[in-house]
């Protein structure tokens, strides 16, 4: 019952006009971002950033937002997918395998309209799940001293890093640039400046804001700006929408699948590191086995349309419990989330729910009205949201650019904070061209000092053992599950994405 008068409490904080408003701008510039190809959620969050603070946002608004922005991008996600066989975003790679061919048999509508049933599903009973969980988990996290801290880091290192990259190697490269990149500044505790070459800017370090506006949003920029996307014009064209609702069969056939892939996606999104990508993959993967009796996934099958859809949208809502419980983002986009979290004063983590429960119960109703507002939005305005895919690149990158540089001057009003976003923006794409993972990078740059000082403090109270970091039964098994998540992709590189998909997003693009 304590549950529920908080969320009430929450939903009297959200059902403001102003939070309302926001909520439905997030929505539907969410759905934007989501659907125009390689955008997706962490980069549209990342976008708009600086549009949330350059408002004068207070916390709870700000996160209402962006977490609404976050919801609307995964929706948005499948539009692309679905008419182009391009995928908006990682997560939604799994829903080109059924939701093509079902546009290209002129079922392009129910398609589009069933998975956005799916992505409600699956988000509604995750935020449920976030509300049940992550109190729970508050509990747990009070045992946790500095080794197990630093374990915990360790373990969203390996597993955010692990999943998001096929490669190791890179993933590993990419995590130790985000840790020296965190090193940059003023030591806390000796007062020594390090890696600052002289730079008065750099002595507070660098703004993690900074660094994931150039990283994504610039980046996406400039790869625009050499690829440019052509394709996606001429296909627009070819795709006849159809009727916008799909048939009361389709739906009671699909929502078993819903159900099972939603509570799947959930469980993925809650482990750190795993995020939407493994829900959604894992989701169609188990739902093919289960009910694909005919050999008919990948074929234009609603199931397979369904069951991608509720999970990477469940585990979009699962990401955010070790992130409000634990302060380890769960995600890419809640990474950045977490971001934006710590530059509001807002620390994230067991003590997150008593200090600010305005902020908790708050985005967590908005949760609620989000997906309401998402589900009312995407059938109608199907329409809408396919001809933003018509947009030219040579009109849509100015725009990014313009938000970025604007924003991030009007949060600092520093110059040299351009500079090095440009900086980043630059990396970003070199890193991307070289198929390095950004996640691991944004992740080193927002844990790396915390990771450091609860390494030094565990030492300290031990008297310089190291052995401390492996003395309690909690640190073993989080040590355990971290080597466990980093050796389990290298045994399933070669499945997590199919030969077969790889060849339809080949074909599209020579289309």
């Amino acid at each position: 019952m304590e549950i529920l008068s908080q969320l009430g409490d929450g939903f009297a904080i959200a059902l403001t006009w102003q939070n309302l408003g926001l909520a439905l701008l997030g929505c539907f510039l969410g759905t934007i971002m989501g659907a125009l190809p390689g955008l997706g959620p962490s980069n549209g969050v990342a976008i708009l950033i600086p549009l949330a603070f350059t408002m004068g946002l207070g916390a709870t608004p700000a996160l209402i937002l962006l977490t609404s922005v976050y919801y609307g991008a995964m929706y948005g996600g499948r539009i692309s997918s679905i008419l182009l066989n391009i995928p908006g975003d990682e997560p939604a790679m799994m829903t080109c395998l059924d939701g093509h061919p079902m546009a290209k048999k002129g079922m392009a509508g129910e398609a589009l309209s069933l998975s956005g049933i799916a992505s409600f599903v699956g988000a509604f009973l995750a935020t449920w799940g976030l509300i049940i969980l992550a109190p729970q988990l508050v509990k747990i996290a009070l045992l946790f001293g500095p080794a197990e801290y630093f374990a915990l880091f360790a373990l969203a290192f390996m597993t955010l890093g692990g999943v998001s990259s096929t490669n190791q190697a890179k993933s590993a490269f990419a995590a130790a640039l985000g840790l020296g990149l965190a090193m940059i500044g003023v030591d806390t505790q000796t007062g020594v400046p390090r890696f600052t070459f002289g730079e008065v800017h750099l002595y507070d370090g660098l703004d993690f804001l900074v660094a994931i506006v150039g990283l994504f949003a610039l980046s996406e920029v400039f790869i625009f700006l050499e690829e440019r996307h052509g394709s996606s014009d001429a296909a627009g064209h070819k795709l006849k929408i159809g009727r916008l609702t799909p048939p009361l069969k389709m739906i009671k056939e699909s929502t078993p699948t819903m159900l099972r892939t939603s509570v799947l996606g959930f469980l993925a999104g809650v482990l750190p590191g795993a995020g939407a990508s493994l829900g959604s993959f894992i989701s169609y993967s188990m739902e093919k086995r289960l009910v694909d009796k005919d050999g008919t996934f990948g074929t234009g099958d609603p199931r397979g349309v369904a069951a991608p859809e509720a999970g990477n949208n469940a585990a979009a809502g699962g990401a955010l419990v070790p992130m409000l419980a634990l302060g380890v983002p769960g995600s890419g986009t809640t990474a950045v989330l977490l971001a934006v979290l710590l530059s509001l004063n807002i620390t994230p983590g067991p003590l997150l729910f008593t200090n600010n429960p305005d902020v908790v119960w708050g985005l967590i109703a908005a949760l609620f009205i989000a997906n309401f507002m998402l589900l009312a939005m995407n059938i109608p305005m199907v329409g809408l949201f396919t001809r933003l895919l018509l947009i030219p690149p040579r009109i849509l990158m100015p725009i990014v650019a313009m938000v970025s540089f604007v924003g991030i001057y009007g949060i600092s009003g520093s110059s040299f904070d351009l500079l090095v976003m440009i900086g980043f923006g630059v990396m970003g794409w070199v890193l991307r061209k070289l198929d390095v993972p950004l996640v691991p990078i944004i992740l080193g740059t927002l844990l790396g000092n915390s990771m450091e000082n609860n390494l030094r403090r565990a030492i300290t109270i031990d008297n310089g053992n190291w052995w401390t970091l492996i003395d309690s039964p909690l640190a073993i098994g989080l040590w355990m599950v971290a080597i466990f998540g980093f050796v389990l992709p290298i045994i399933l590189a070669g499945r997590i994405k199919m030969p077969s998909l790889r060849r339809d997003e080949e074909g599209s693009l020579r289309d």
